[in-house]
């Protein structure tokens, strides 16, 4: 028998607080959006925006490009492709959890206490 581990085991610490998923989301495969146009997308503050890019920098999973546009500072953000990875398995954990894929020990006992 083989044993299967509850689909949480695959979500990612760095992706559950929803601004930091919602981040990721924003910035899919091939985006790169300036901090103002997320702030705005996300319906968040500066702190908090700042907050969420830093952890997700600190876990490889965002690049930051800093520039200039008319003399005004601007910061741009793009998902890594580790970034992009991780969110594919904690978007696939979630999906397995929505869906009720637990262990098959776990799918028996409710089948019989039915």
């Amino acid at each position: 028998m083989t044993e299967r581990r509850h689909p949480r085991h695959g979500l990612d610490d760095a992706l559950l607080t929803p601004l930091r998923f919602s981040l990721m989301a924003a910035l899919g495969p091939d985006a790169e959006i300036d901090f103002a146009t997320l702030r705005q997308l996300l319906e968040t503050d500066d702190s908090a925006l700042s907050k969420a890019i830093a952890t997700l920098r600190a876990a490889g999973y965002v690049g930051v490009r800093k520039g200039y546009v008319a003399n005004r500072p601007r910061t741009w953000l793009r998902a890594t492709l580790s970034g992009r990875a991780a969110m594919r398995v904690h978007v696939s954990a979630l999906q397995a959890i929505a869906g009720g894929l637990t262990t098959s020990a776990a799918s028996e006992s409710h089948r019989q206490d039915g």
